[in-house]
């Protein structure tokens, strides 16, 4: 989960600006957020069960994380791309005349 946050950090700070790999990042982010509502779902059924701290902790904390990071970097990476994809249009634009 460490690597894709950098991975993700890196795709942010590299590709969205430039409006590339869009679906690579936005992919890897909607898979995040699955993984950590899957995860999430693993805990609570966990919790319900009767299992022990150590059992149902990680995966609570790992889905609560994983999801709520991918599901609003999803959006917020979204928005810049069409912010980039606008600013591309306005130059195409100017070049034109």
């Amino acid at each position: 989960l460490g690597l894709l946050g950098a991975l993700i950090g890196v795709a942010g700070g590299y590709f969205v600006p430039r409006a590339k790999a869009r679906g690579l990042v936005l992919g890897t982010l909607g898979g995040m957020a699955l993984l950590g509502a899957v995860a999430l779902i693993v805990g609570v059924v966990g919790l319900a069960t009767g299992q022990p701290y150590p059992v149902w902790y990680p995966f609570v904390l790992l889905g609560g994380i994983a999801g709520s990071l991918g599901l609003s970097l999803y959006f917020v990476f979204l928005k810049r791309y069409r912010e980039a994809e606008h600013r591309k249009m306005d130059t195409e634009a100017l070049r034109r005349g």
